[in-house]
Formats: C-alpha cells, structure tokens, sequence
C-alpha cells in the first residue's frame, strides 16, 4: 500500500485549525476531501501537529496511505488542482510504512510576528492585507528585552507554566483524590478586535471574573485604558501538583526584527498546547514591564497562573518539522 508524505502550506484564516471537525472547514478535512476527489478514497491525513483556528503554516507536513500507485508528481499536480488557493501543496513523495508525520519528528520550528506601533497609536493602522498574519500591537515594544527574555527558555525545561489547562484532567484529578488541590484560573486570551473588553473565555478553562486582560490587537487610545494581568508575575507559593509530561527541549529561541516587524523563531523537540503563543505573550508582558529575568521564575512555578497571556492565534506560522 503507497504510503506518502506531502509538505504543506496553508493560509489558517478561513479554516477552524487542523483538526477535522463536522461541519466546519478545516486544514485536515479539506485535504481529506481533495484526496477523496482525485482517488475516491476516504482516508484521514495525519499532521505534524494539530494548528488552531488561525495559525498559518509554511511547511506542515502529513502522510496518508493509498491503496492505488499514482506516480508522485500528478499526486502533486492534482492535488493542487483540487485545493483551494489558501492550501497548496509543495511536494509529495512516498515513504515507509513506519514514518508518521507527528510521531517521527524530532523538532519542530515555530515563528510569532509582532507589528508593534510607535507612542501614538493612531500614527500607525495595520495595512488590511497583513492583519491577518500579525499581531498588530498598539504600543511601543523594543527588541532587547524580548530577546533577553527568550533567552531563558534554552535547554531542557518542564514547560508547564506555558501549557493551556486541560480541564478535562483537572475534572477527573479533583473527582478521584481530595488531596488534589484545585488548579489556579488559567491565563486568559488576547481579546479580538471584533469584540473589545468582552469578558475572556479561553479553551483552557471557564470564563474569569475580575481577571481580564486587553492586550491591544488595534485601535484604542492609550496604554492607561488597557487592563493588566493582576499577579504581576508574582509566582504561586506552590508548584502545580498536578501530574504531567511537559518537559520539552528548546534548541533556539531568539527574536529579529524584519523592516518594521518583530519575530520570534522557536525551534524545539516538541511543544505544548498553546506554548508558543504563551511564550511570546509573557516575552512581551516581561518586556512591559522591564522585568525579562522573572522568566526562570516562571518556570519553576509549573503553574500556568504564573504566565502571561496568550498571544494571538494569528501571528503564528508552524516553519518546518525535522525527521
């Protein structure tokens, strides 16, 4: 049975992230259904990862088994042919049966764009044909403490800190031991521009009252309307004693500045749920505050409370995954 891998690229705007879900547009089911079309086969791509609503890639990569030899290069041809514009496909070539897209690869590099604004944000509007791939920051952000700060998550780390909450294992942890204390309020989302000071609602957990955090996208008048986070970076008293696995390797970690826009590139055995948009969203929290070195800090509290918020889901690109 052909077994092969294709590299990607894809526009995340209009898809409801990787993962196939029903009736909704997806990276995964549009690929599924572009297969389906040219083979008549129903077979499920498996990703290098599972991107969210919104997050671009430049090189993901997925395989899927077929049961017919089609030679590499008219796969190629027709499956660009029956995508979309926003997905295209950069090359097709079979593999063992035993390579796995997600399970094979050894690092993954992720990049996060920033367009920062001078002092008066109304000097500055994020041009509409880039919007959607930046965060379009209202304030002033320099370079230095960023990379400072960047700088501490070399090595190998348990990146809890930096890790969305799974509520569905707080749930069970809580149910099955009293000795389990609850988990602290989980950092909340950047608010969109669609729907400013609306009260924050994460994937991570429940809504929280008197915690909210407007990090600009756009708009607005002065950094005194924008609400903080309360905690300041001050860490819990206790680690999380929830269990987990979530020590990971990060070989690069550094941030350049590209004409007028500031980017992080990660590069990593693995990353968390949300890891890198709750890096680079504590990176400019540190940063606003004059405070860079309280990430080691951060990371010995394995709590996510003791982070920042997390960035926009638009600034993200997957760069490539290493086999």
């Amino acid at each position: 049975m052909p077994h092969w891998k294709t590299i990607l690229t894809y526009d995340g705007s209009p898809y409801n992230g990787w993962q196939i879900q029903p009736a909704l547009p997806t990276v995964q089911g549009t690929l599924a259904q572009a297969i389906h079309r040219i083979t008549g086969e129903t077979v499920l791509p498996q990703g290098s990862g599972r991107t969210d609503t919104g997050v671009h890639a430049l090189a993901q990569v997925a395989t899927f088994s077929l049961t017919v030899p089609i030679p590499a290069a008219n796969l190629h041809r027709a499956l660009n042919r029956a995508l979309p514009p926003s997905i295209r496909i950069l090359s097709v070539e079979p593999v063992p049966e035993d390579f796995h897209a997600r399970h094979s690869a050894r690092r993954k590099t992720y990049e996060y764009r920033i367009l920062p604004c001078e002092s008066h944000p109304e000097d500055r509007i994020c041009p509409p044909m880039l919007a959607p791939y930046v965060w379009a920051y209202r304030f002033p952000l320099e370079l230095a403490p960023l990379q400072q700060a960047a700088t501490h998550i070399l090595g190998t780390h348990d990146f809890t800190s930096f890790a969305a909450v799974d509520p569905d294992l707080t749930t069970r942890l809580k149910t099955s031991s009293e000795s389990v204390p609850a988990v602290a309020p989980t950092s909340p989302t950047v608010s969109s521009p669609s729907q400013p000071n609306k009260e924050i609602v994460t994937t991570e957990g429940e809504p929280q009252p008197n915690k909210k955090v407007v990090i600009s996208t756009e708009g607005g008048a002065s950094p005194a309307a924008v609400e903080r986070p309360p905690h300041s970076f001050s860490t819990p008293n206790e680690p999380s004693t929830i269990p987990t696995d979530n020590t990971r390797t990060v070989f690069h970690s550094a941030w350049h500045q590209r004409e007028d826009i500031l980017i992080y590139r990660v590069t990593g055995s693995g990353f968390l749920h949300h890891m890198v948009r709750n890096l680079v969203g504590t990176f400019v929290e540190t940063a606003n505050s004059h405070d860079p070195d309280v990430i080691p800090k951060i990371l010995a509290a394995r709590n996510r409370s003791a982070a920042g918020p997390t960035a926009p889901a638009r600034g993200l690109f997957l760069v490539e995954v290493e086999y």
